[in-house]
């Protein structure tokens, strides 16, 4: 649904890009007698930054396309079609493609920026929460219930079970800095999400293993290198709790 949902965004935005600047254009048709086309173009440049602020990179790049396109199609002598004479005028459209590019890949930039810093704040959240839950908690199990909503949310997981005690098997593993190995090699994630039936992660507590997060992959789910992380810092404090208040088997 997620990935539907992003295709019909993208293709909006698309739309958005090719015909917000030719109908802003339109609409600006009959004053360019009166506008100079310096005033045309950073009123186009103002339509690219709107496009780029609420579609993705390709958005914003076809719609400074677009723009400069139009400019010189309805505001370059001769009008209504593509050729400009007059050297300003190509100035003008050159620069008012350069800006919009420009503005695109920073407004791109931006929001790239912006779902790293939300992204950021929920992995703190949760590590926050598990933190807390592993002060507060009465029963070890209460916190490894916990971790393993945690992890199925944080990474895809179609299913997630916790093992205790002596490994078996060499299922693939998440190792602590986020890598996944499996067999003798490392497996590409951002590529091919999570390997296998199942990947496991181990779970220590003060240098003693303990048991292991059986984590089974959605398909289609591919976690980033950060949420791995926050998967190995939240095994880590079910380790704590299970080290501190004993394997109790809720």
């Amino acid at each position: 649904m997620a990935d539907y949902v992003r295709r019909h965004r993208d293709r909006i935005a698309l739309a958005a890009a090719l015909l917000a600047p030719l109908a802003v254009a339109a609409v600006l048709v009959p004053l360019r007698t009166t506008l100079s086309n310096t005033d045309v173009a950073l009123v186009l440049v103002v339509v690219v930054v709107a496009v780029s602020a609420n579609g993705h990179r390709p958005a914003g790049a076809l719609s400074a396309v677009s723009a400069a396109a139009w400019f010189d199609f309805f505001f370059t002598r001769p009008y209504e079609r593509f050729a400009i004479t007059k050297t300003a005028d190509i100035r003008t459209a050159v620069l008012l493609l350069l800006v919009g590019v420009a503005v695109s890949q920073l407004a791109a930039h931006a929001r790239r920026l912006e779902v790293v810093a939300i992204t950021d704040a929920d992995h703190l959240a949760r590590i926050h929460a598990t933190a807390d839950l592993a002060q507060s908690a009465t029963s070890s199990g209460a916190v490894v219930d916990h971790v393993r909503h945690e992890l199925t949310d944080l990474l895809g997981l179609k299913a997630c079970r916790f093992e205790y005690g002596t490994l078996l098997g060499h299922p693939p593993r998440l190792e602590p800095d986020g890598s996944v190995v499996a067999g003798r090699r490392t497996w590409d994630v951002e590529r091919h999400g999570l390997p296998g039936e199942e990947t496991e992660l181990r779970v220590f507590g003060n240098g003693r293993f303990i048991g292991r997060f059986m984590m089974r992959p959605a398909p289609g789910a591919v976690p980033s290198l950060q949420a791995r992380l926050v998967a190995v810092t939240l095994a880590d404090q079910a380790g704590a709790a299970l080290d501190t208040r004993g394997v109790v088997r809720d």
